[in-house]
């Protein structure tokens, strides 16, 4: 059968950028900024988001265009040794993946309700959600339970409908919601008093703050950010049609991507800085810092519920993603009908998810694991199959179609030797900093 594909240009950059959006960009990119130097760091991220990024996803999207078929069969089919094995290890750090981060997802819809409940009188305490420190909750572990079943519903509700219907229908919806909801939250957070010292903070130019741990900062940040990995952007790939420009969609995409932190960033910190609060990191930005604003401001509940309510809907898109991946690779490799296939990755899933519901003992180092070092480890496959495995004249056609210039001979090039060798320092970061904790990490 001849594979589905993305309707329109602008299906293709809706649905591209809400994957690469996701829960992390929002708020671990707005607190980098803020801890690496301000503008300085945007000014370094841009940069390395143009010359690492954007290359990096023309290859993912070439491998799986020029395959039609997901991870787990497409580095198989461009020659790689050990594709298929490859293939596996992929689909299985992508099943233990879509797991937590489901959990996750579940963390911040049950805040949007609760913004809601307080704007009709019926308020409640949001972070009994919340896995604790260590130990065990029955009702933390309970309440993540049921949440995580429903939004995995939710997701393979959206997938048994395809990509046109499903996939990129829900995409065209809710990443325009997601940016409409930034810029109201943005009008909102700069005009309270005080606000100006939480955009001075974040968008401080120093450059002092240029350093070699800023630059591998930032670098870190764009291979987490876009959503490179091997998977998510290969399968997504594959959809695209014949005609698809990847070039100039791939810099749009990390364009929209950026812009989306930047925007969190303006509607997080004048707030933040306005009420006299610190600007933490990690969870504690999203799921503590954040309700108190809320409830320091008139309507706060109101702007509660709009922010939660976007954020839920990038994050929902990047689960949606990760969930296709596994479908798509069975259905490919192993011939299963997508309900077969969508069945059984939902019964998984919602198995694996239960040990990082029990505490942020299991949690963190789950998503260390296979977040940060599975996505990485991913990445770094992907952009050797595309600079040392894939035939150059198939590359090229992918790239350029049939008139390629030098320009594009010289981007084979740099997806040769640069891209993988700026893949591998970011690895090379991750593992000195949140594994082995040798020098000081973000």
């Amino acid at each position: 059968m001849r594979r589905e594909t993305f309707g329109s240009r602008l299906a293709v950059l809706a649905t591209m950028v809400g994957l690469a959006v996701g829960l992390g960009n929002v708020w671990r990119f707005p607190y980098m900024v803020g801890q690496f130097g301000g503008a300085t760091f945007i000014l370094l991220y841009l940069a390395i988001a143009g010359l690492v990024a954007v290359p990096a996803l023309m290859g993912e999207w070439a491998i799986g265009r020029h395959t039609r078929l997901s991870s787990l069969g497409a580095f198989e089919a461009t020659g790689v040794p050990g594709g298929r094995g490859l293939g596996w290890i992929l689909v299985a750090i992508s099943w233990a993946a879509v797991s937590y981060y489901t959990n996750a997802i579940g963390w911040v819809a049950f805040h949007g309700l609760a913004q809601v409940a307080t704007g009709v009188g019926a308020g409640f305490d949001a972070s009994v959600i919340l896995p604790p420190e260590t130990g065990f909750s029955l009702r933390s572990t309970g309440l993540q339970f049921g949440f995580t079943a429903t939004i995995l519903a939710m997701q393979a509700a959206v997938i048994l409908r395809g990509v046109r219907q499903g996939i990129e229908r829900v995409s065209t919806i809710a990443t325009p919601i997601l940016f409409m909801t930034l810029l109201i939250l943005i009008v909102r957070s700069v005009t309270l008093e005080g606000a100006g010292a939480g955009i001075a903070w974040l968008l401080d130019f120093d450059l002092r703050a240029v350093t070699p741990t800023a630059a591998v900062a930032a670098l870190g940040q764009v291979v987490f950010s876009v959503g490179l990995g091997g998977t998510l952007m290969v399968v997504y790939g594959s959809y695209l049609s014949d005609d698809a420009d990847i070039r100039s969609t791939a810099a749009l995409t990390v364009i929209g991507d950026t812009g989306a932190g930047l925007l969190a960033g303006l509607a997080i910190f004048p707030a933040v800085f306005a009420l006299g609060l610190e600007p933490a990191g990690g969870p504690g930005l999203l799921f503590a810092t954040l309700p108190e604003v809320f409830a320091r401001i008139p309507m706060g509940w109101l702007f509660g519920s709009l922010f939660f309510a976007g954020l839920f809907g990038a994050a929902l898109l990047s689960g949606i993603a990760a969930y296709e991946v596994l479908v798509a690779s069975f259905s490919d490799v192993l011939g299963w009908s997508r309900r077969r296939a969508v069945g059984t990755v939902y019964c998984v899933s919602l198995v694996l998810a239960v040990p990082p519901m029990i505490n942020l003992g299991i949690f963190v180092p789950w998503d260390l694991t296979f977040g940060s070092g599975g996505q990485t480890f991913g990445a770094l496959v992907a952009v050797v199959t595309v600079g040392w495995v894939m035939d150059r004249g198939t590359l090229l056609k992918q790239l350029a179609g049939d008139t390629p210039s030098s320009w594009d001979r010289l981007l084979i090039h740099w997806l040769r030797w640069f891209v993988p060798a700026a893949v591998t320092i970011a690895a090379v970061w991750w593992l000195v900093t949140d594994v082995l904790g040798i020098v000081g990490g973000s």
